[in-house]
């Protein structure tokens, strides 16, 4: 493989004070650090993706994601420190490596929206030696104000007069996701701007930047609609019984027997799953022998009766050497959570409690026991490679 000439960083400290552990925080099911670095290496002008961190966790999931870790010391993970120290210091241990990189990325995590295209396009721009650097914005014709001595006045135009919309030049608010920059003018100048600057146009609904708990909670809100949907790459499916196999109900006969309702079409895709040879696990808190059964049924190995499930996910997956990374957990409850948030595929069904929907990187359209698995199946079947089926 060709030595990249053009190289991602991204700074992703531990210490964060507004949103404790923000970088590793999910959006979309996905740590903030693991979608950044997705995005870089979706941009085919950027060769490796390089995560700068002072944090196991934040390596862990940056790691699986595809980066290469340069370890940050500590006096370069305080407050105080810049995000230019940081990306020195990286360009300095990848050069320590023997690459020698043209170019250089700056990307944030807390920005979870990037465009890869409008980033493929930015790095094109530097190397092909039209700017020294460029980076993202969006148009914007907002009238901005500022408190004077005698009262608010306007900074961008004359709030005595008001013209239209058409009539006015727009301006560019920088949204902090990407920097393009030459690296030896970087290495040179020590600052993010220098020689000729250039902006590179994103959506306004791109340049959401995480720094409060609410824009958190807004990032996540906007996933769904903003995500494009992807083809799950999965090595195992685990799965919740009740609410998931079932509608969550349940009947109750005069001597206490419980019964439930389960989609024969839900046994068909599972079925499918199965022969396609992916490992599956139900793994249920209900200690109602119906699930043993239906496992059974469905000859799909059970673990029931559990009140910690996500310690038993974590051995199960360590005894098969199945990633959590690489694995589907469908829930639907608060005691969900907990899988759902360690695993690469959080899944839920449409009816899931809320705190389970923040969790999840898919929602089903189907409910549990009414074809929620069927789809599932379908979906990973159409997105598994030729050899794998």
């Amino acid at each position: 493989m060709s030595e990249p000439t053009a190289i991602a960083i991204i700074p992703a400290r531990g210490g964060s004070k507004g949103v404790p552990g923000k970088n590793v925080a999910r959006v979309g099911g996905v740590p903030l650090v693991a979608r950044a670095v997705r995005t870089a290496l979706a941009a085919p002008r950027i060769g490796a993706v390089y995560v700068s961190t002072d944090d196991e966790a934040i390596a862990v999931a940056a790691r699986e994601a595809g980066a290469s870790i340069v370890r940050r010391p500590a006096d370069l993970a305080g407050d105080q420190a810049t995000s230019e120290d940081a990306i020195l210091h990286a360009l300095a241990a990848i050069r320590e490596s023997g690459l020698s990189p043209s170019t250089v990325v700056f990307m944030q995590a807390t920005s979870p929206f990037i465009d890869a295209d409008a980033l493929n396009r930015a790095v094109a721009r530097v190397q092909d030696g039209d700017e020294d650097v460029v980076f993202s914005a969006f148009e914007t014709y907002a009238f901005l104000w500022q408190n004077a001595e005698h009262g608010a006045q306007g900074v961008n135009h004359d709030h005595s007069f008001r013209p239209r919309r058409q009539d006015r030049e727009p301006h560019f608010q920088e949204t902090g996701a990407f920097y393009v920059m030459d690296a030896a003018g970087l290495e040179r100048h020590r600052f993010r701007f220098f020689g000729r600057v250039g902006i590179q146009e994103v959506t306004a609904a791109s340049g959401l930047e995480i720094d409060e708990p609410a824009e958190l909670e807004m990032a996540r809100a906007l996933a769904p609609v903003l995500d494009e949907a992807q083809a799950i790459d999965a090595q195992a499916l685990v799965m919740d019984f009740d609410g998931v196999h079932t509608d969550d109900r349940v009947e109750v006969s005069e001597d206490g027997t419980e019964s439930v309702t389960v989609s024969r079409s839900d046994g068909m895709g599972l079925g499918m799953l199965r022969d396609a040879g992916l490992p599956m696990l139900i793994l249920s808190k209900e200690r109602n022998p119906v699930v043993e059964a239906r496992g059974r049924k469905l000859g799909v190995e059970t673990v029931y009766g559990v009140d910690e499930k996500v310690n038993v996910l974590r051995q199960w997956c360590e005894q098969r050497r199945i990633p959590l990374s690489s694995v589907i957990y469908v829930g639907n409850d608060v005691n969900d959570v907990g899988c759902l948030e360690v695993v690469g595929w959080p899944v839920v069904v449409p009816d899931a409690h809320p705190l389970a929907q923040r969790a999840a990187r898919i929602t089903l359209t189907r409910n549990g026991g009414r074809g929620a698995l069927r789809e599932l199946a379908e979906m990973i079947l159409a997105g598994r490679s030729p050899h794998n089926v």
